[in-house]
C-alpha cells in the first residue's frame, strides 16, 4: 500500500491547476496533477534528461560573440 504526505502549494497556484483541470484531463484532481507532474521532473532528474545549464565553455563562448557583435 502507497503511503502519502501532505505538500502544500500556494492557494492561487491550486485554483490555477483546477481550472486547468477542468474538463480537460483525466485528472480526477489537484493532487493526482501535481503527483504526474512531480513524478515526470524527478524522472527526467534521474535520468538526466534534462540539459545541463551553460558550463563556463559555453559562458565564455557567449560573452566572446557578444563582445564580437558589439554588445559587451
Amino acid at each position: 500500500m502507497v503511503k502519502y504526505t501532505t505538500v502544500s502549494i500556494p492557494l492561487n497556484l491550486h485554483r490555477r491547476i483546477e481550472k486547468l483541470l477542468e474538463g480537460k484531463t483525466g485528472f480526477k484532481s489537484v493532487s493526482d496533477y501535481v503527483t504526474y507532474v512531480l513524478r515526470e521532473v524527478v524522472a527526467m532528474h534521474e535520468t538526466r534528461q534534462i540539459p545541463e545549464p551553460f558550463s563556463v565553455e559555453d559562458l565564455t563562448e557567449l560573452k566572446r560573440r557578444l563582445a564580437a557583435l558589439g554588445y559587451m
